[in-house]
């Protein structure tokens, strides 16, 4: 896959956090909106992480992960990586 989205990592982030779709991520502008405002804790970000890696066969650093507080520095991240390629 050439890039995640917005679209994808709130599916990611729904399903590994066992939210449902009218919680935390719906609708609005939420890119710099923080993953703690969003409701989203470190182990929400940990197995957000885990996923990308089985899906998208990105390796990121936990405490990378962590760091990212935004789902745009998420993002980036992962499609820095994909860009980069193996």
């Amino acid at each position: 896959m050439s890039e995640l989205t917005l679209t994808e990592l709130t599916t990611i982030l729904r399903e590994c956090a066992g939210e449902d779709e009218n919680a935390g991520l719906r609708g609005g502008d939420v890119l710099d909106t923080t993953f703690t405002d969003l409701g989203y804790d470190s182990l929400a970000m940990l197995e957000t992480a885990a996923r990308i890696q089985i899906v998208y066969g990105v390796v990121l650093a936990d405490d990378v992960v962590v760091e990212a507080s935004t789902p745009r520095e998420l993002l980036s991240l992962v499609n820095e990586s994909l860009a980069e390629g193996p």
